[in-house]
């Protein structure tokens, strides 16, 4: 229970300090998605 706990810490962690980049790649993608639709039009 205590291994759990100490992976589940350690993970909560790592999304703290990298969720600046899964928000660029989110925006990169929304991008390059509404680039593609407009282009399509």
């Amino acid at each position: 229970m205590q291994t759990l706990q100490n992976g589940y810490k350690g993970l909560s962690l790592l999304m703290l300090l990298n969720w600046d980049r899964a928000l660029y790649l989110a925006t990169i993608a929304a991008a390059l998605w509404l680039g593609a639709y407009l282009g399509s039009l």
